[in-house]
Protein backbone atom coordinates (compact mmCIF):
# COMPACT_ATOMS: atom_id res chain seq x y z
CA UNK A 1 0.00 0.00 0.00
CA UNK A 2 1.48 3.36 -1.03
CA UNK A 3 1.80 6.31 1.31
CA UNK A 4 -0.59 8.27 -0.91
CA UNK A 5 -3.40 5.72 -0.82
CA UNK A 6 -2.93 5.29 2.94
CA UNK A 7 -3.18 9.06 3.44
CA UNK A 8 -6.34 9.21 1.34
CA UNK A 9 -7.90 6.39 3.33
CA UNK A 10 -6.93 8.02 6.62
CA UNK A 11 -8.41 11.32 5.41
CA UNK A 12 -11.69 9.63 4.55
CA UNK A 13 -11.86 7.65 7.79
CA UNK A 14 -11.48 10.85 9.80
CA UNK A 15 -14.76 12.13 8.35
CA UNK A 16 -16.37 8.75 7.64
CA UNK A 17 -18.87 9.26 10.43
CA UNK A 18 -20.60 11.88 8.28
CA UNK A 19 -20.88 9.48 5.34
CA UNK A 20 -21.47 6.06 6.90
CA UNK A 21 -24.94 5.61 5.49
CA UNK A 22 -25.48 1.88 5.87
CA UNK A 23 -28.34 2.46 8.31
CA UNK A 24 -30.44 4.27 5.69
CA UNK A 25 -33.37 2.40 4.17
CA UNK A 26 -32.23 3.36 0.67
CA UNK A 27 -28.94 1.51 1.33
CA UNK A 28 -30.60 -1.78 2.34
CA UNK A 29 -31.03 -4.90 0.22
CA UNK A 30 -34.57 -5.49 -1.06
CA UNK A 31 -35.79 -9.02 -0.24
CA UNK A 32 -37.67 -9.37 -3.54
CA UNK A 33 -34.48 -9.03 -5.59
CA UNK A 34 -32.03 -10.72 -3.20
CA UNK A 35 -31.34 -13.45 -5.80
CA UNK A 36 -31.75 -11.25 -8.87
CA UNK A 37 -28.46 -12.17 -10.54
CA UNK A 38 -29.20 -15.91 -10.27
CA UNK A 39 -32.75 -15.45 -11.61
CA UNK A 40 -31.57 -13.26 -14.50
CA UNK A 41 -29.07 -15.87 -15.66
CA UNK A 42 -31.89 -18.41 -16.02
CA UNK A 43 -34.91 -16.33 -17.10
CA UNK A 44 -34.70 -12.70 -18.24
CA UNK A 45 -38.47 -12.16 -18.21
CA UNK A 46 -38.66 -13.44 -14.63
CA UNK A 47 -35.89 -11.05 -13.59
CA UNK A 48 -37.75 -8.17 -15.21
CA UNK A 49 -40.82 -9.09 -13.20
CA UNK A 50 -38.80 -8.90 -9.97
CA UNK A 51 -37.69 -5.39 -10.89
CA UNK A 52 -41.23 -4.29 -11.73
CA UNK A 53 -42.50 -5.97 -8.56
CA UNK A 54 -40.32 -3.62 -6.50
CA UNK A 55 -41.90 -0.73 -8.41
CA UNK A 56 -45.12 -1.69 -6.63
CA UNK A 57 -43.50 0.02 -3.61
CA UNK A 58 -43.54 3.25 -5.61
CA UNK A 59 -47.22 2.78 -6.46
CA UNK A 60 -48.06 2.20 -2.80
CA UNK A 61 -46.20 5.29 -1.64
CA UNK A 62 -47.82 7.38 -4.35
CA UNK A 63 -51.23 6.10 -3.20
CA UNK A 64 -50.40 7.38 0.30
CA UNK A 65 -49.35 10.73 -1.12
CA UNK A 66 -52.60 11.09 -3.05
CA UNK A 67 -54.63 10.29 0.06
CA UNK A 68 -52.77 12.97 2.02
CA UNK A 69 -54.10 15.75 -0.21
CA UNK A 70 -50.72 17.48 -0.19
CA UNK A 71 -50.36 17.69 -3.98
CA UNK A 72 -53.07 20.32 -4.27
CA UNK A 73 -51.65 22.40 -1.41
CA UNK A 74 -48.10 22.34 -2.77
CA UNK A 75 -49.37 23.18 -6.25
CA UNK A 76 -51.33 26.15 -4.90
CA UNK A 77 -48.13 27.55 -3.39
CA UNK A 78 -46.26 27.15 -6.67
CA UNK A 79 -49.07 28.69 -8.72
CA UNK A 80 -49.24 31.71 -6.42
CA UNK A 81 -45.47 32.20 -6.67
CA UNK A 82 -45.49 32.06 -10.48
CA UNK A 83 -48.42 34.45 -10.72
CA UNK A 84 -46.51 36.86 -8.48
CA UNK A 85 -43.51 36.76 -10.79
CA UNK A 86 -41.51 34.11 -8.94
CA UNK A 87 -39.33 31.27 -10.20
CA UNK A 88 -39.36 27.55 -9.41
CA UNK A 89 -36.09 25.71 -8.76
CA UNK A 90 -35.51 21.96 -8.88
CA UNK A 91 -32.17 21.03 -7.32
CA UNK A 92 -30.38 17.69 -7.09
CA UNK A 93 -27.23 15.71 -7.73
CA UNK A 94 -26.61 12.46 -9.58
CA UNK A 95 -29.95 10.86 -10.39
CA UNK A 96 -31.97 13.61 -8.66
CA UNK A 97 -29.94 16.19 -10.58
CA UNK A 98 -30.94 14.50 -13.83
CA UNK A 99 -34.51 14.34 -12.52
CA UNK A 100 -34.38 18.09 -11.88
CA UNK A 101 -33.27 18.74 -15.45
CA UNK A 102 -36.01 16.44 -16.77
CA UNK A 103 -38.68 18.32 -14.78
CA UNK A 104 -37.37 21.63 -16.10
CA UNK A 105 -37.37 20.23 -19.65
CA UNK A 106 -40.95 18.90 -19.42
CA UNK A 107 -42.23 22.22 -18.06
CA UNK A 108 -40.41 24.33 -20.64
CA UNK A 109 -41.48 22.12 -23.53
CA UNK A 110 -45.16 22.44 -22.64
CA UNK A 111 -45.12 26.23 -22.45
CA UNK A 112 -42.96 26.51 -25.56
CA UNK A 113 -45.60 24.56 -27.47
CA UNK A 114 -48.18 27.00 -26.10
CA UNK A 115 -46.00 29.97 -27.10
CA UNK A 116 -45.85 31.39 -23.60
CA UNK A 117 -42.26 32.55 -23.11
CA UNK A 118 -43.03 34.02 -19.70
CA UNK A 119 -44.16 30.79 -18.05
CA UNK A 120 -41.64 28.76 -20.05
CA UNK A 121 -38.74 30.57 -18.42
CA UNK A 122 -39.96 30.34 -14.82
CA UNK A 123 -38.35 26.99 -13.98
CA UNK A 124 -34.66 26.31 -13.35
CA UNK A 125 -32.76 23.10 -12.70
CA UNK A 126 -29.70 23.11 -10.46
CA UNK A 127 -27.63 19.94 -10.81
CA UNK A 128 -24.39 19.39 -8.91
CA UNK A 129 -21.72 20.07 -11.52
CA UNK A 130 -24.10 21.81 -13.93
CA UNK A 131 -25.45 20.39 -17.17
CA UNK A 132 -22.15 18.66 -17.89
CA UNK A 133 -22.99 16.26 -15.06
CA UNK A 134 -25.84 14.94 -17.21
CA UNK A 135 -23.15 13.09 -19.13
CA UNK A 136 -20.66 12.13 -16.48
CA UNK A 137 -20.50 12.29 -12.69
CA UNK A 138 -18.43 15.27 -11.53
CA UNK A 139 -16.03 13.95 -8.92
CA UNK A 140 -16.79 15.08 -5.39
CA UNK A 141 -19.08 17.94 -6.40
CA UNK A 142 -22.03 16.74 -4.34
CA UNK A 143 -19.87 16.65 -1.19
CA UNK A 144 -19.74 20.45 -0.88
CA UNK A 145 -22.60 22.38 0.71
CA UNK A 146 -20.99 25.60 -0.51
CA UNK A 147 -21.23 24.45 -4.14
CA UNK A 148 -24.98 23.97 -3.82
CA UNK A 149 -25.38 27.41 -2.26
CA UNK A 150 -23.28 28.98 -5.02
CA UNK A 151 -25.01 27.31 -7.97
CA UNK A 152 -28.51 28.34 -6.92
CA UNK A 153 -27.35 31.81 -5.83
CA UNK A 154 -25.89 32.33 -9.30
CA UNK A 155 -29.47 32.00 -10.62
CA UNK A 156 -30.70 34.78 -8.33
CA UNK A 157 -32.97 32.80 -6.04
CA UNK A 158 -35.17 35.27 -4.14
CA UNK A 159 -38.01 35.60 -1.66
CA UNK A 160 -40.55 35.35 -4.52
CA UNK A 161 -39.39 31.86 -5.49
CA UNK A 162 -40.05 28.21 -4.66
CA UNK A 163 -37.22 25.69 -4.22
CA UNK A 164 -37.63 21.92 -4.41
CA UNK A 165 -34.40 20.51 -2.96
CA UNK A 166 -34.50 16.88 -4.09
CA UNK A 167 -32.18 14.24 -2.62
CA UNK A 168 -32.78 10.50 -2.70
CA UNK A 169 -31.09 9.70 0.61
CA UNK A 170 -31.91 12.98 2.30
CA UNK A 171 -28.27 13.56 3.19
CA UNK A 172 -26.55 15.05 0.14
CA UNK A 173 -24.44 18.06 1.11
CA UNK A 174 -24.89 19.86 -2.23
CA UNK A 175 -28.69 19.64 -2.15
CA UNK A 176 -28.80 20.66 1.49
CA UNK A 177 -26.72 23.70 0.47
CA UNK A 178 -29.37 24.72 -2.08
CA UNK A 179 -32.05 24.39 0.60
CA UNK A 180 -30.18 26.65 3.01
CA UNK A 181 -29.51 29.23 0.31
CA UNK A 182 -33.21 29.22 -0.53
CA UNK A 183 -34.10 29.76 3.12
CA UNK A 184 -31.61 32.61 3.44
CA UNK A 185 -33.10 34.27 0.34
CA UNK A 186 -36.60 34.00 1.83
CA UNK A 187 -37.88 31.50 -0.73
CA UNK A 188 -40.42 28.78 0.03
CA UNK A 189 -38.30 25.63 0.36
CA UNK A 190 -39.47 22.02 0.07
CA UNK A 191 -37.08 19.22 1.01
CA UNK A 192 -37.90 16.07 -1.01
CA UNK A 193 -36.28 12.82 0.18
CA UNK A 194 -36.65 9.06 0.61
CA UNK A 195 -35.57 7.94 4.09
CA UNK A 196 -37.44 7.93 7.41
CA UNK A 197 -36.95 11.08 9.48
CA UNK A 198 -35.98 9.21 12.64
CA UNK A 199 -33.14 7.32 10.90
CA UNK A 200 -31.77 10.42 9.19
CA UNK A 201 -31.94 12.48 12.37
CA UNK A 202 -30.14 9.78 14.35
CA UNK A 203 -27.32 9.15 11.87
CA UNK A 204 -26.79 12.27 9.73
CA UNK A 205 -26.32 15.61 11.47
CA UNK A 206 -26.71 17.75 8.32
CA UNK A 207 -30.02 16.00 7.55
CA UNK A 208 -31.28 16.52 11.09
CA UNK A 209 -30.62 20.26 10.82
CA UNK A 210 -32.86 20.47 7.72
CA UNK A 211 -35.59 18.17 9.01
CA UNK A 212 -35.90 20.02 12.31
CA UNK A 213 -35.93 23.49 10.75
CA UNK A 214 -39.49 24.79 10.68
CA UNK A 215 -38.80 27.09 7.74
CA UNK A 216 -38.40 24.10 5.41
CA UNK A 217 -41.39 21.97 4.45
CA UNK A 218 -40.60 18.29 4.19
CA UNK A 219 -41.91 15.89 1.54
CA UNK A 220 -40.87 12.44 2.76
CA UNK A 221 -41.32 9.80 0.06
CA UNK A 222 -39.76 6.71 1.63
CA UNK A 223 -40.61 3.66 -0.48
CA UNK A 224 -38.20 1.16 1.11
CA UNK A 225 -35.00 -0.44 -0.24
CA UNK A 226 -34.09 -0.12 -3.91
CA UNK A 227 -34.34 -3.04 -6.36
CA UNK A 228 -30.56 -2.82 -6.72
CA UNK A 229 -29.06 -2.10 -3.30
CA UNK A 230 -28.35 1.61 -3.00
CA UNK A 231 -29.29 2.35 -6.62
CA UNK A 232 -31.55 5.33 -5.99
CA UNK A 233 -31.81 6.02 -9.73
CA UNK A 234 -34.64 3.48 -9.53
CA UNK A 235 -37.52 3.60 -7.01
CA UNK A 236 -36.39 6.74 -5.15
CA UNK A 237 -36.39 8.96 -8.21
CA UNK A 238 -39.46 7.19 -9.63
CA UNK A 239 -41.65 8.29 -6.71
CA UNK A 240 -40.13 11.76 -6.87
CA UNK A 241 -40.97 11.93 -10.58
CA UNK A 242 -44.59 10.92 -9.87
CA UNK A 243 -45.07 13.50 -7.14
CA UNK A 244 -43.34 16.37 -8.92
CA UNK A 245 -45.14 15.80 -12.22
CA UNK A 246 -48.46 15.64 -10.37
CA UNK A 247 -47.75 19.00 -8.73
CA UNK A 248 -46.63 20.56 -12.03
CA UNK A 249 -49.68 19.18 -13.84
CA UNK A 250 -51.98 20.90 -11.36
CA UNK A 251 -49.98 24.14 -11.65
CA UNK A 252 -50.10 24.09 -15.46
CA UNK A 253 -53.85 23.58 -15.40
CA UNK A 254 -54.34 26.38 -12.90
CA UNK A 255 -52.30 28.76 -15.05
CA UNK A 256 -54.30 28.11 -18.22
CA UNK A 257 -57.63 28.00 -16.41
CA UNK A 258 -58.37 24.30 -16.88
CA UNK A 259 -59.88 22.21 -14.10
CA UNK A 260 -57.29 20.44 -11.97
CA UNK A 261 -59.85 18.42 -10.05
CA UNK A 262 -58.87 14.81 -9.30
CA UNK A 263 -55.47 15.03 -11.06
CA UNK A 264 -53.73 12.95 -8.33
CA UNK A 265 -56.46 10.28 -8.40
CA UNK A 266 -56.35 10.13 -12.20
CA UNK A 267 -52.56 9.83 -12.15
CA UNK A 268 -52.81 7.04 -9.58
CA UNK A 269 -55.29 5.05 -11.67
CA UNK A 270 -53.15 5.43 -14.80
CA UNK A 271 -49.98 4.50 -12.88
CA UNK A 272 -51.62 1.33 -11.60
CA UNK A 273 -52.76 0.39 -15.11
CA UNK A 274 -49.36 1.18 -16.61
CA UNK A 275 -47.42 -0.88 -14.08
CA UNK A 276 -49.75 -3.84 -14.62
CA UNK A 277 -49.01 -3.54 -18.33
CA UNK A 278 -45.24 -3.57 -17.74
CA UNK A 279 -45.61 -6.67 -15.57
CA UNK A 280 -47.68 -8.53 -18.15
CA UNK A 281 -45.95 -11.68 -19.49
CA UNK A 282 -46.33 -10.60 -23.13
CA UNK A 283 -44.57 -7.27 -22.64
CA UNK A 284 -41.86 -8.74 -20.43
CA UNK A 285 -41.08 -11.30 -23.12
CA UNK A 286 -40.64 -8.49 -25.63
CA UNK A 287 -38.40 -6.51 -23.29
CA UNK A 288 -36.41 -9.68 -22.63
CA UNK A 289 -35.53 -9.82 -26.33
CA UNK A 290 -34.03 -6.33 -26.04
CA UNK A 291 -32.06 -7.32 -22.94
CA UNK A 292 -30.66 -10.35 -24.75
CA UNK A 293 -29.80 -8.22 -27.78
CA UNK A 294 -27.94 -5.57 -25.77
CA UNK A 295 -26.14 -8.18 -23.71
CA UNK A 296 -24.87 -9.85 -26.87
CA UNK A 297 -23.77 -6.52 -28.33
CA UNK A 298 -21.74 -5.54 -25.26
CA UNK A 299 -20.28 -9.01 -24.72
CA UNK A 300 -18.92 -8.94 -28.26
CA UNK A 301 -17.19 -5.60 -27.66
CA UNK A 302 -19.62 -3.70 -29.89
CA UNK A 303 -21.80 -0.68 -29.17
CA UNK A 304 -25.40 0.50 -29.23
CA UNK A 305 -26.80 3.81 -30.48
CA UNK A 306 -30.06 5.04 -29.00
CA UNK A 307 -32.20 7.40 -31.08
CA UNK A 308 -34.86 9.58 -29.46
CA UNK A 309 -36.53 12.95 -29.88
CA UNK A 310 -39.25 13.84 -27.40
CA UNK A 311 -37.79 11.35 -24.94
CA UNK A 312 -34.22 12.55 -25.46
CA UNK A 313 -33.74 13.68 -21.86
CA UNK A 314 -35.35 10.48 -20.53
CA UNK A 315 -33.08 8.21 -22.56
CA UNK A 316 -30.01 10.33 -21.84
CA UNK A 317 -30.70 10.03 -18.12
CA UNK A 318 -30.84 6.25 -18.25
CA UNK A 319 -27.86 5.72 -20.52
CA UNK A 320 -25.52 8.04 -18.64
CA UNK A 321 -26.53 6.65 -15.23
CA UNK A 322 -25.26 3.24 -16.31
CA UNK A 323 -21.69 4.47 -16.09
CA UNK A 324 -21.40 5.30 -12.34
CA UNK A 325 -23.75 2.48 -11.36
CA UNK A 326 -22.20 -0.32 -13.41
CA UNK A 327 -18.77 1.06 -14.36
CA UNK A 328 -19.49 1.16 -18.09
CA UNK A 329 -17.47 3.58 -20.25
CA UNK A 330 -19.14 7.02 -20.14
CA UNK A 331 -20.09 8.97 -23.26
CA UNK A 332 -16.96 9.68 -25.29
CA UNK A 333 -16.11 13.08 -26.72
CA UNK A 334 -15.99 13.00 -30.50
CA UNK A 335 -12.30 13.95 -30.67
CA UNK A 336 -10.99 11.89 -27.74
CA UNK A 337 -8.81 9.20 -29.28
CA UNK A 338 -7.71 7.71 -25.95
CA UNK A 339 -11.01 7.14 -24.16
CA UNK A 340 -12.75 3.78 -24.41
CA UNK A 341 -15.67 3.70 -26.83
CA UNK A 342 -19.00 4.19 -25.02
CA UNK A 343 -21.17 1.11 -24.88
CA UNK A 344 -24.31 3.18 -25.36
CA UNK A 345 -24.81 6.67 -26.78
CA UNK A 346 -27.74 8.95 -27.59
CA UNK A 347 -28.58 10.80 -30.79
CA UNK A 348 -31.46 13.22 -31.34
CA UNK A 349 -32.58 14.24 -34.84
CA UNK A 350 -31.08 17.76 -34.85
CA UNK A 351 -28.30 18.35 -37.36
CA UNK A 352 -25.85 20.13 -35.08
CA UNK A 353 -24.59 19.76 -31.54
CA UNK A 354 -25.76 23.09 -30.12
CA UNK A 355 -29.31 22.65 -31.40
CA UNK A 356 -29.30 19.01 -30.27
CA UNK A 357 -28.45 19.99 -26.71
CA UNK A 358 -31.08 22.71 -26.76
CA UNK A 359 -33.60 20.11 -27.95
CA UNK A 360 -32.73 17.79 -25.06
CA UNK A 361 -32.74 20.49 -22.38
CA UNK A 362 -35.40 22.77 -23.94
CA UNK A 363 -33.01 25.65 -23.22
CA UNK A 364 -29.38 26.56 -23.73
CA UNK A 365 -26.93 24.44 -21.70
CA UNK A 366 -25.82 25.92 -18.40
CA UNK A 367 -22.48 24.69 -17.09
CA UNK A 368 -20.35 25.58 -14.07
CA UNK A 369 -17.54 27.96 -15.01
CA UNK A 370 -16.30 29.49 -11.76
CA UNK A 371 -12.96 31.25 -11.58
CA UNK A 372 -10.08 31.09 -9.12
CA UNK A 373 -11.35 33.87 -6.87
CA UNK A 374 -14.84 32.37 -6.58
CA UNK A 375 -13.45 28.96 -5.66
CA UNK A 376 -11.14 30.41 -3.01
CA UNK A 377 -14.21 31.32 -0.96
CA UNK A 378 -15.58 27.76 -1.07
CA UNK A 379 -12.73 25.24 -0.80
CA UNK A 380 -9.61 24.95 1.32
CA UNK A 381 -6.23 25.81 -0.16
CA UNK A 382 -5.16 22.16 -0.41
CA UNK A 383 -8.21 21.37 -2.59
CA UNK A 384 -8.13 24.50 -4.74
CA UNK A 385 -5.88 23.31 -7.55
CA UNK A 386 -7.69 20.00 -7.92
CA UNK A 387 -11.08 21.74 -7.96
CA UNK A 388 -9.88 24.20 -10.61
CA UNK A 389 -8.85 21.23 -12.75
CA UNK A 390 -12.32 19.74 -12.32
CA UNK A 391 -14.07 23.01 -13.23
CA UNK A 392 -11.99 23.29 -16.42
CA UNK A 393 -13.28 19.88 -17.52
CA UNK A 394 -17.01 20.62 -17.11
CA UNK A 395 -17.46 23.84 -19.10
CA UNK A 396 -19.94 24.49 -21.89
CA UNK A 397 -17.12 24.11 -24.40
CA UNK A 398 -16.39 20.63 -23.07
CA UNK A 399 -20.09 19.68 -23.17
CA UNK A 400 -20.20 20.55 -26.87
CA UNK A 401 -17.57 17.88 -27.52
CA UNK A 402 -20.33 15.33 -26.93
CA UNK A 403 -21.96 15.37 -30.35
CA UNK A 404 -25.47 14.11 -29.73
CA UNK A 405 -26.97 15.43 -32.97
CA UNK A 406 -27.03 13.44 -36.21
CA UNK A 407 -23.74 15.03 -37.22
CA UNK A 408 -22.18 12.98 -34.45
CA UNK A 409 -23.09 9.69 -36.13
CA UNK A 410 -20.01 9.98 -38.33
CA UNK A 411 -17.89 9.44 -35.21
CA UNK A 412 -19.73 6.22 -34.21
CA UNK A 413 -19.91 4.19 -37.37
CA UNK A 414 -21.95 1.02 -37.04
CA UNK A 415 -21.43 -2.43 -38.43
CA UNK A 416 -21.81 -6.14 -37.78
CA UNK A 417 -22.37 -6.77 -34.09
CA UNK A 418 -23.53 -3.24 -33.26
CA UNK A 419 -27.11 -2.17 -32.54
CA UNK A 420 -29.43 0.80 -32.90
CA UNK A 421 -32.54 1.29 -30.76
CA UNK A 422 -35.16 4.01 -31.25
CA UNK A 423 -37.25 5.12 -28.26
CA UNK A 424 -40.37 6.65 -29.76
CA UNK A 425 -43.21 8.76 -28.39
CA UNK A 426 -46.69 8.75 -29.84
CA UNK A 427 -46.09 12.45 -30.50
CA UNK A 428 -42.92 11.76 -32.54
CA UNK A 429 -42.74 11.22 -36.26
CA UNK A 430 -41.59 7.58 -36.31
CA UNK A 431 -40.34 7.94 -39.87
CA UNK A 432 -37.47 10.10 -38.63
CA UNK A 433 -36.26 7.29 -36.37
CA UNK A 434 -37.05 4.47 -38.80
CA UNK A 435 -34.78 6.01 -41.40
CA UNK A 436 -31.92 5.94 -38.91
CA UNK A 437 -32.70 2.32 -38.11
CA UNK A 438 -32.72 1.45 -41.81
CA UNK A 439 -29.28 3.02 -42.18
CA UNK A 440 -28.05 0.96 -39.25
CA UNK A 441 -29.59 -2.21 -40.67
CA UNK A 442 -27.83 -1.61 -43.98
CA UNK A 443 -24.52 -1.99 -42.11
CA UNK A 444 -25.69 -5.35 -40.69
CA UNK A 445 -26.34 -3.83 -37.25
CA UNK A 446 -29.17 -5.17 -35.11
CA UNK A 447 -32.10 -2.77 -34.83
CA UNK A 448 -35.05 -2.35 -32.46
CA UNK A 449 -37.61 0.17 -31.27
CA UNK A 450 -39.46 0.81 -28.04
CA UNK A 451 -42.69 2.57 -28.93
CA UNK A 452 -44.75 4.21 -26.18
CA UNK A 453 -48.29 4.94 -27.38
CA UNK A 454 -51.97 4.28 -27.05
CA UNK A 455 -53.14 0.80 -28.00
CA UNK A 456 -54.58 2.06 -31.30
CA UNK A 457 -51.05 2.80 -32.55
CA UNK A 458 -49.75 -0.75 -32.04
CA UNK A 459 -50.43 -1.99 -35.56
CA UNK A 460 -48.78 0.97 -37.27
CA UNK A 461 -45.78 0.76 -34.92
CA UNK A 462 -45.17 -2.84 -35.95
CA UNK A 463 -44.75 -1.83 -39.58
CA UNK A 464 -41.06 -1.53 -38.78
CA UNK A 465 -40.81 -5.31 -38.66
CA UNK A 466 -42.03 -5.45 -42.26
CA UNK A 467 -39.64 -2.74 -43.40
CA UNK A 468 -36.65 -4.25 -41.59
CA UNK A 469 -36.92 -8.04 -41.31
CA UNK A 470 -35.38 -9.29 -38.09
CA UNK A 471 -35.94 -6.03 -36.23
CA UNK A 472 -37.47 -6.03 -32.75
CA UNK A 473 -40.50 -3.95 -31.81
CA UNK A 474 -41.46 -3.49 -28.18
CA UNK A 475 -44.80 -1.70 -28.09
CA UNK A 476 -45.62 -0.32 -24.65
CA UNK A 477 -49.33 0.55 -24.35
CA UNK A 478 -49.71 3.78 -22.38
CA UNK A 479 -52.96 4.50 -20.49
CA UNK A 480 -55.01 7.20 -22.18
CA UNK A 481 -55.09 10.38 -20.13
CA UNK A 482 -55.71 14.07 -20.77
CA UNK A 483 -52.67 15.22 -18.81
CA UNK A 484 -51.07 18.34 -20.24
CA UNK A 485 -47.55 17.21 -19.28
CA UNK A 486 -48.12 13.54 -20.19
CA UNK A 487 -46.65 12.54 -16.84
CA UNK A 488 -47.72 8.90 -16.84
CA UNK A 489 -45.96 8.30 -20.14
CA UNK A 490 -42.73 9.83 -18.77
CA UNK A 491 -43.05 7.54 -15.75
CA UNK A 492 -43.50 4.43 -17.92
CA UNK A 493 -40.48 5.37 -20.02
CA UNK A 494 -38.42 5.61 -16.84
CA UNK A 495 -39.61 2.31 -15.39
CA UNK A 496 -39.12 0.46 -18.67
CA UNK A 497 -35.66 1.92 -19.39
CA UNK A 498 -34.50 1.33 -15.78
CA UNK A 499 -35.55 -2.31 -15.96
CA UNK A 500 -34.01 -2.82 -19.41
CA UNK A 501 -30.62 -1.35 -18.54
CA UNK A 502 -30.48 -2.92 -15.09
CA UNK A 503 -31.36 -6.40 -16.28
CA UNK A 504 -28.79 -6.12 -19.07
CA UNK A 505 -26.07 -5.20 -16.58
CA UNK A 506 -27.14 -7.99 -14.23
CA UNK A 507 -26.78 -10.45 -17.10
CA UNK A 508 -23.29 -9.08 -17.73
CA UNK A 509 -22.26 -9.91 -14.16
CA UNK A 510 -22.18 -6.34 -12.90
CA UNK A 511 -24.55 -7.18 -10.04
CA UNK A 512 -24.03 -9.89 -7.41
CA UNK A 513 -27.39 -10.88 -5.90
CA UNK A 514 -28.76 -7.35 -5.85
CA UNK A 515 -25.50 -5.55 -5.00
CA UNK A 516 -23.89 -3.34 -7.66
CA UNK A 517 -20.35 -4.64 -7.23
CA UNK A 518 -19.17 -2.52 -10.17
CA UNK A 519 -20.19 0.78 -8.53
CA UNK A 520 -17.81 3.69 -9.20
CA UNK A 521 -16.74 5.34 -5.88
CA UNK A 522 -16.71 8.89 -7.26
CA UNK A 523 -17.82 10.72 -4.09
CA UNK A 524 -17.75 10.24 -0.34
CA UNK A 525 -21.14 8.52 -0.18
CA UNK A 526 -20.10 6.01 -2.82
CA UNK A 527 -16.73 5.42 -1.15
CA UNK A 528 -18.66 4.45 1.98
CA UNK A 529 -20.98 2.24 -0.07
CA UNK A 530 -18.09 0.48 -1.80
CA UNK A 531 -16.37 -0.04 1.56
CA UNK A 532 -19.52 -1.56 3.05
CA UNK A 533 -19.91 -3.91 0.09
CA UNK A 534 -16.36 -5.13 0.60
CA UNK A 535 -17.01 -5.80 4.29
CA UNK A 536 -20.19 -7.70 3.43
CA UNK A 537 -18.48 -9.90 0.83
CA UNK A 538 -15.25 -10.54 2.79
CA UNK A 539 -14.04 -10.93 6.38
CA UNK A 540 -12.47 -7.45 6.46
CA UNK A 541 -13.50 -4.79 8.97
CA UNK A 542 -14.51 -1.32 7.77
CA UNK A 543 -11.09 0.33 8.15
CA UNK A 544 -9.19 -2.51 6.45
CA UNK A 545 -11.73 -2.63 3.64
CA UNK A 546 -11.39 1.11 3.12
CA UNK A 547 -7.59 0.94 2.99
CA UNK A 548 -7.78 -1.82 0.40
CA UNK A 549 -10.36 0.17 -1.58
CA UNK A 550 -8.10 3.23 -1.81
CA UNK A 551 -5.15 1.06 -2.80
CA UNK A 552 -7.16 -0.31 -5.71
CA UNK A 553 -8.53 3.13 -6.62
CA UNK A 554 -4.94 4.33 -6.94
CA UNK A 555 -4.23 1.38 -9.25
CA UNK A 556 -7.15 2.11 -11.63
CA UNK A 557 -7.30 5.91 -11.25
CA UNK A 558 -5.21 6.80 -14.33
CA UNK A 559 -7.70 4.87 -16.45
CA UNK A 560 -10.68 6.35 -14.59
CA UNK A 561 -9.51 9.90 -15.26
CA UNK A 562 -8.87 9.27 -18.96
CA UNK A 563 -12.22 7.48 -19.48
CA UNK A 564 -10.55 4.19 -20.30
CA UNK A 565 -12.05 0.85 -19.32
CA UNK A 566 -10.97 -0.47 -15.93
CA UNK A 567 -11.93 -3.36 -13.64
CA UNK A 568 -14.43 -3.08 -10.77
CA UNK A 569 -12.79 -1.83 -7.61
CA UNK A 570 -15.18 -3.72 -5.32
CA UNK A 571 -14.74 -6.93 -7.27
CA UNK A 572 -10.97 -6.58 -7.19
CA UNK A 573 -11.03 -5.92 -3.45
CA UNK A 574 -13.13 -9.02 -2.82
CA UNK A 575 -10.82 -11.19 -4.89
CA UNK A 576 -7.68 -9.76 -3.31
CA UNK A 577 -9.03 -10.25 0.20
CA UNK A 578 -10.13 -13.83 -0.45
CA UNK A 579 -7.27 -15.02 -2.63
CA UNK A 580 -4.36 -12.85 -1.44
CA UNK A 581 -3.36 -11.87 -4.99
CA UNK A 582 -1.88 -8.72 -6.52
CA UNK A 583 -3.86 -6.02 -8.34
CA UNK A 584 -2.77 -7.19 -11.84
CA UNK A 585 -3.58 -10.80 -10.97
CA UNK A 586 -6.99 -9.85 -9.54
CA UNK A 587 -7.75 -7.87 -12.69
CA UNK A 588 -6.73 -10.80 -14.90
CA UNK A 589 -8.88 -13.25 -12.97
CA UNK A 590 -11.92 -10.99 -13.05
CA UNK A 591 -11.58 -10.58 -16.79
CA UNK A 592 -11.44 -14.34 -17.29
CA UNK A 593 -14.15 -15.15 -14.74
CA UNK A 594 -16.35 -12.24 -13.56
CA UNK A 595 -18.02 -12.42 -10.16
CA UNK A 596 -21.48 -14.02 -10.18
Amino acid sequence: MSDTSKERSDEFLKIAGQFKLGALVTEQSHPVTANLSAVARKDIAAALDLLFQVDEDVLNKYREFVASGRAEKIAATVTAAIKAGGKVFFTGCGSTGRLSILLDSVWRDFWHQHKNDDYENRTFSVMAGGDYALIKSVEGFEDFTAFGKKQIADLDVSAKDVVFAITEGGETSFVIGTAWEGVEAGAKVYFVYNNPDEILCEHVERSRAVIEDGRIEKINLTTGPMAITGSTRMQATSIQLCVMLTVLEIVARDLIGTSAKDVPAQFLAAFQEGLATLRSPALREQLAKLVAMEEKVYRSGCHNNYHANRFGIDVLTDTTERSPTFCTPPFRKFDDATATESWAYLFVPNDWTDSAWKNILKRKPRCVEWDHDELMTMVSADKLERTLETIAKISSTELMRFKVGVNGLRYRSQGVGDAAVAVISRKDDPEVHWKQLEKAASTKSKVAQIYFGHEAAAESARQLEERIPGSITVFVPVPETIFLLDGVTRLMVKLAMNALSTCTMVRLGRVLGNYMVWVVPSNLKLIDRATRYITKLTDLDYESANELLFEIIEYVEPRMKSDQAYPPVVGMAVLRAKENVSNPEAERRLKDNPLH
